[in-house]
């Protein structure tokens, strides 16, 4: 069964919480994971990349010069793709990158890439922030409190409030989401993942 440290508010281990060991296995798969990382990634994709075609460049539309007796190569439009000017052969056009994934292979994700991060160690529980006033000296007092770094973090709060916001937008290295939003993407980029315990506890019963 796995277990993470909760601490409270001066960084110290105050409890250990019991996850359930159907939800956070020990086994990961891997190629899951990716798999969910490559449709996140592909979804923030806006495919609106396009390019213009020899039918969609203007002018050319008269022969440059007669077929035959001028010695130059025979061409039929200065908007041929070989001139300067001319369309682009093969070029991207507008298109979704989209890619489909069962809701429960993406649950089975999320389930697995926190896993890793439970059994490397790099998930900690608290029971709460307490930030109320809306500034990122308070956060980031709380967050010194805790004994975290400074590298990219995922903070998963229970609620998000606009107090909460405006402290955090300020971190650049720092993302607040709640257990609804938070994706496999941000679980594995972020080197720590600081969950507040309700928020945790929410996210386990939805993953089951």
């Amino acid at each position: 069964m796995p277990t993470v440290p909760v601490l409270d508010g001066k960084g110290k281990k105050q409890e250990s919480l019991d996850l359930r060991a159907d939800v956070f296995p020990e086994t990961v798969r891997m190629p899951l994971v990716h798999q969910a990382v490559v449709k996140e990634l592909a979804a923030r994709r806006a495919g609106t990349h396009d390019t213009k075609g020899r039918s969609e460049v203007s002018g050319g539309g008269r022969k440059p010069w007669k077929q035959k007796g001028t010695g130059r190569a025979r061409q039929g439009s200065i908007r041929a793709t070989q001139w300067k000017g001319g369309g682009k052969p093969f070029g991207p056009t507008p298109r979704k990158y989209d890619k489909r994934m069962p809701t429960e292979m993406r649950r089975a994700a999320l389930r697995e890439a926190l896993a890793a991060k439970i059994a490397s160690g790099e998930v900690a529980v608290v029971d709460g922030l307490g930030v109320t006033d809306g500034k990122t000296k308070t956060l980031m007092g709380r967050l010194k409190g805790l004994g975290l770094p400074v590298a990219p973090t995922l903070l998963v709060v229970s609620e998000r409030t606009d107090a909460l916001g405006r402290a955090a937008r300020n971190v650049p290295w720092l993302a607040v989401e709640t257990p609804a939003h938070a994706s496999v993407y941000q679980v594995i980029r972020h080197e720590r993942v600081v969950f507040e315990k309700a928020a945790l506890l929410s996210l386990q019963e939805a993953l089951a």
